[in-house]
């Protein structure tokens, strides 16, 4: 199967973002891509965090997501069957479903669509990211919730093959326990971590763990990203990249800004990985 990792430096203009995440989706589908991920915030990089706030929305009808008050979940819908991808959509803001909801705080949401514009996940980002270096703090808490629920889905391929797909955001990738806890039941195939890792961190730590994530679990990684300078005077990190179940690092995007990230992912490949290395049979904890 194809996988497309998109990267981006996203905007305060949240039309803008829309407008360039299309044109690479349509890019990445015109290269034969079967499933396309948007990195985290592709919607929006605010000059502040409370940004967010402003254009969140609720939960759309998974069917289709057609009302005034979701065009974001529209939008995407609508490219996802325009383009006959999977579509992993990075995050959007969501807000809560509940009458206790004062509007302070928001969901940092991954939606999953198939090729015929139907939501068929969601996963709420679990563990929110918190840096303080002396000079920089940032803390997504103040206008984040944290979900609860590890989330992975069922992607059936055109080649007949079926993918077990972990979904997981960004400060995840530090959290091994919440991969071991998606591939409990079954085995993940591929895990999807859409991130704006700060450019410090990723420096130090994003090949890093994403390959440690891949070899733990057997398993690809498909990993798009934000990359460059933003408005707000933040910088990310970037290197969108696919990794393979042995830890290679099968394609990425070494240079900062928009781009496309294409590799072939193959459970051929990864099924005898597993059998040379039954690591996954031999756990005992």
């Amino acid at each position: 199967m194809k996988v497309a990792a998109i990267q981006m430096v996203s905007t305060p203009d949240v039309h803008a973002n829309f407008e360039t995440a299309r044109g690479l989706i349509a890019q990445a589908a015109q290269s034969g891509a079967e499933l396309v991920a948007l990195p985290e915030y592709f919607c929006l990089m605010g000059l502040r965090d409370a940004d967010k706030l402003a254009i969140a929305e609720p939960l759309a009808d998974a069917a289709w997501p057609a009302t005034p008050s979701t065009p974001m979940q529209h939008i995407l819908a609508e490219t996802a069957r325009e383009h006959g991808v999977w579509l992993i959509a990075g995050t959007l803001p969501l807000r809560a479903d509940t009458a206790l909801d004062d509007g302070s705080r928001v969901y940092n949401s991954t939606l999953v669509y198939n090729p015929r514009g139907e939501r068929v996940a969601r996963y709420d980002k679990i563990h929110l990211f918190c840096f303080d270096d002396g000079q920089r703090r940032y803390d997504e808490a103040t206008v984040l919730m944290p979900g609860a629920q590890p989330v992975a889905f069922d992607l059936p391929s055109r080649d007949g093959h079926t993918w077990r797909v972990g979904l997981s955001v960004c400060y995840d990738l530090r959290f091994p326990e919440l991969f071991r806890a998606l591939g409990r039941s079954q085995p993940l195939d591929l895990i999807v971590l859409p991130a704006a890792f700060t450019d410090t961190t990723g420096q130090a730590h994003w090949e890093l763990l994403l390959r440690a994530r891949a070899v733990e679990n057997l398993c690809h990684v498909l990993a798009p990203a934000q990359g460059g300078l933003h408005a707000s005077g933040r910088r990310t990190h970037g290197h969108s990249m696919v990794v393979g179940p042995w830890g290679k690092v099968l394609a990425v995007q070494a240079q900062e800004g928009h781009g496309v990230v294409l590799a072939d992912i193959d459970q051929a490949r990864q099924s005898a990985v597993r059998h040379q290395l039954p690591a996954l049979q031999h756990r005992v904890l």
